[in-house]
């Protein structure tokens, strides 16, 4: 709504702020820098805004970079995974922009709700598939599981945990559109002086499905960490695996040289994924009225900008540079990238997926 001079016209922030489902009135994030001044999304001007509160328009960018080079190097798994995230991520903070011009409405409450809780899980699962790829390059021989075991039991854990969360999410959603609390596991009834008792709350199902994605990404490091030391080391899990030849070994080094860039866009991310898991822990354990949801430098932070961090790293870093499925070299001749760096490439690592 607006008035004969063209501005806004919103409530008390007082009011809006004791109303409001968040405990307080989003700020509007999307903007356009021009100068020192900042356009809102209406073209009037506002009070300067930090580049790192532009969610949206930076996960924007960051979604369409992620579908043309999904494109470009023909990975077609990036779009059921990041770039699922990144619309998510947009869905989410779009909300909360709606929320701050019409804080008092549910409908973008439970919008963001759902869409900032949900776009980890599918990018994740695109770092769960990337390592199993890794795994392939350097040699399945320094693995626990076989590539293929390993895609299946983390992308089948990364399925749970999205259900999980997505019900959870609907749950909460349906309860604070019906004034209830989402976490509250006993309630009073006055008028029949009941006091009924459940843990099945939306709130507690999202913390069930973030504890779990956190137990499935602290077992992913683990896995990682362990196949980059074993690899580091030549030691293959299997003590009668066959020796790697000398020259194999010196290809499989070199390929490590350009790898080891991919495993630290892996290791970013994940810390990212960690920190916001974190945050989303201690949010979801302290209850949707207290004073951790209830401030929003925290979401900004620990989940907005964790997100960004995590998102543009796969673009600066992105696996197509590293594991394209062909590889250009000397004289015009593609050698194939499936098994390894060396131009007598065997079938060992190919048949580590059976």
């Amino acid at each position: 709504m607006s008035n004969s001079t063209g501005n806004l016209v919103s409530q008390d922030p007082a009011t809006a702020e004791a109303t409001s489902p968040y405990n307080y009135v989003p700020t509007e994030w999307i903007c356009i820098t021009v100068g020192p001044h900042i356009l809102d999304m209406f073209g009037y001007c506002t009070e300067p805004v930090p580049p790192l509160a532009q969610f949206v328009m930076l996960f924007g960018i960051n979604t369409v970079l992620h579908i043309s080079q999904s494109w470009k190097f023909r990975m077609w798994w990036l779009i059921p995974t990041v770039v699922v995230a990144g619309t998510l991520e947009i869905l989410g903070w779009s909300a909360r922009l709606w929320s701050s011009i019409s804080p008092t409405l549910l409908t973008p409450f439970e919008i963001q709700l759902i869409g900032t809780i949900l776009a980890p899980t599918p990018f994740l699962a695109a770092n769960f598939l990337v390592l199993g790829k890794i795994i392939v390059r350097l040699g399945p021989q320094y693995s626990r599981l076989s590539p293929k075991l390993y895609a299946l039991i983390f992308c089948t854990l990364d399925v749970m945990c999205l259900t999980i969360q997505a019900v959870g999410g609907a749950y909460a959603a349906d309860e604070v559109n019906r004034n209830q609390s989402p976490d509250r596991v006993c309630v009073f009834s006055p008028s029949t002086f009941n006091l009924t008792f459940s843990l099945f709350k939306g709130g507690n199902i999202m913390l069930l499905g973030v504890t779990l994605q956190s137990c499935a990404m602290a077992l992913y490091v683990l896995c990682a960490g362990e196949f980059v030391l074993r690899f580091l080391s030549d030691t293959p899990v299997r003590k009668n695996s066959a020796p790697v030849p000398e020259e194999k070994l010196y290809a499989k080094i070199m390929e490590w040289d350009t790898i080891r860039w991919l495993i630290l866009g892996l290791a970013i991310q994940t810390f990212c994924l960690f920190v916001r898991a974190t945050y989303r822990t201690v949010e979801l354990s302290n209850g949707w009225s207290g004073p951790i949801i209830s401030t929003q430098a925290y979401i900004n932070v620990f989940d907005g900008l964790m997100m960004t961090i995590a998102l543009y790293t796969m673009n600066l870093i992105h696996p197509g540079f590293f594991l394209a499925e062909t590889l250009l070299v000397a004289r015009g001749v593609d050698l194939p990238r499936q098994c390894s760096a060396s131009a007598t490439c065997t079938t060992d690592s190919a048949s580590m997926w059976t």
